[in-house]
């Protein structure tokens, strides 16, 4: 079962958080096909939002063909995103470094500036010239370089 929370100070529309926090959950395998998530009532009751934030937020993963509502029997998962399961060895070897991260005084914005920015030199879309960053005079090292 997936627990909500919700950031009222993000910026990004509840119903929002909902479906991304429901697909971080599918990709981590802790929610499969067949698993039936919380009730529009039980997540009112856990989180204090309006009920239709919730449906709409079934609905749009429902759209996608994520889930799908049974009608008197609840909103179940249709099928999967995971890839990678959440006792995975790099998942422990992130979390080892979140710590570290953590230890060395970086807060979570500072983490998360680091990791997007690791994302996206390593996830970024095909670029037209393949040649590593590096060699094109980018930095080699996340943080800079370091000579």
């Amino acid at each position: 079962m997936v627990d909500y929370r919700i950031d009222r100070h993000s910026g990004v529309a509840t119903y929002v958080q909902i479906v991304q926090q429901t697909k971080q959950a599918l990709r981590l395998g802790v929610l499969r096909p067949g698993d039936k998530l919380p009730t529009a009532r039980e997540v009112v009751e856990a989180t204090a939002i309006n009920p239709n934030t919730v449906l709409k937020a079934y609905r749009e993963l429902e759209r996608e063909g994520l889930v799908e509502a049974r009608r008197g029997l609840g909103t179940f998962v249709r099928r999967g995103l995971s890839t990678a399961p959440a006792d995975s060895p790099l998942r422990t070897e992130l979390a080892a470094w979140a710590v570290r991260a953590r230890e060395t005084g970086l807060d979570r914005d500072d983490v998360a500036a680091l990791f997007t920015a690791v994302l996206e030199e390593h996830f970024a879309a095909p670029d037209v010239n393949p040649e590593p960053l590096a060699a094109r005079g980018g930095p080699a090292h996340p943080q800079g370089d370091r000579s």
